[in-house]
């Protein structure tokens, strides 16, 4: 007769995150002994990680921590193979913590983040390790965003209710005005602009599209002369829907962003926008 009460499996449960019957199992073959219980089944989880490098991690969550004053803020991405996890309440809290270490430490990059310790003698990396062999799926963590030098806000879009955010937006401008900060945050989660302004887009970027917009406009047959006006009004098509600034503003579309914001007397120094999975 096994030597262990519900209350242990539930107890072994909280611990790890394991299912209910391999909690069963492990107490069955620890003879009731939770502590090694627990060591089994980490050791059964972290034997499992490797198994899931080659599995795809699409699904997860976008969180975000702002600083009480606005001065600064942070969004992050978690992804894991399934929306199941995605919105678990452990998923979740590794999640949040993984945003409130980056908040505390302003880490450089994600391999400065990955590389430091979120706990004593554990590293970011193999806390999120521990995240995986606990939750048994794939779990990633390998984008962030943190401002700290503006009126900092951000904005978080769920696309399904039952989820938690899958696009989080992060905005910074040079000083306070919540209501124009929340609204341009709103229009870059829903219209997606790659850069803020024309200047910030690389040079290399611009010449691909002149040429592509060039090639194309030969193959529709356009006459010679007309070539330069064409694929320069396609170049500023691209412009315009590439940049935040130049994009008709989602609330009143007979203005631009960068008309918006002048009127409000503000600059947007920078933004961030994390899709899961995109």
């Amino acid at each position: 007769m096994a030597n262990y009460t519900a209350a242990d499996v539930k107890k072994l449960r909280e611990l790890t995150g394991a299912g209910m019957m391999d909690c069963k199992k492990a107490l069955d073959e620890a003879d009731g002994n939770v502590d090694k219980a627990v060591e089994a089944l980490r050791i059964k989880g972290q034997k499992g990680v490797a198994k899931r490098e080659g599995r795809s991690a699409e699904n997860g969550a976008v969180v975000s921590l702002i600083a009480g004053d606005n001065s600064s803020g942070v969004i992050l991405e978690l992804k894991c193979e399934t929306d199941f996890v995605a919105k678990g309440d452990k998923f979740q809290a590794v999640a949040n913590a993984l945003a409130e270490h980056v908040a505390k430490t302003g880490p450089a990059d994600i391999e400065a983040l990955l590389a430091s310790e979120i706990e004593a003698g554990k590293t970011v990396q193999a806390y999120v390790d521990e995240a995986n062999a606990n939750l048994g799926e794939k779990i990633v963590l390998d984008r962030f965003a943190q401002f700290a030098d503006g009126y900092v806000t951000a904005y978080m879009h769920r696309t399904m209710p039952d989820l938690p955010p899958q696009i989080g937006v992060l905005v910074e401008l040079d000083k306070e005005n919540a209501e124009i900060a929340k609204g341009v945050a709103q229009h870059i989660a829903a219209f997606a602009p790659k850069y803020l302004s024309r200047e910030d887009v690389p040079a290399e970027v611009v010449e691909t599209e002149r040429r592509v917009a060039e090639e194309t406009t030969r193959a529709e047959g356009k006459p010679e002369a007309a070539l330069p006006k064409i694929v320069e009004g396609r170049v500023n098509g691209f412009f315009k829907e590439a940049t935040l600034l130049g994009q008709p503003y989602a609330l009143d579309n007979k203005k631009t962003v960068q008309q918006i914001l002048d009127e409000a007397g503000v600059a947007l120094k920078r933004f961030s926008r994390i899709k899961v999975g995109i």
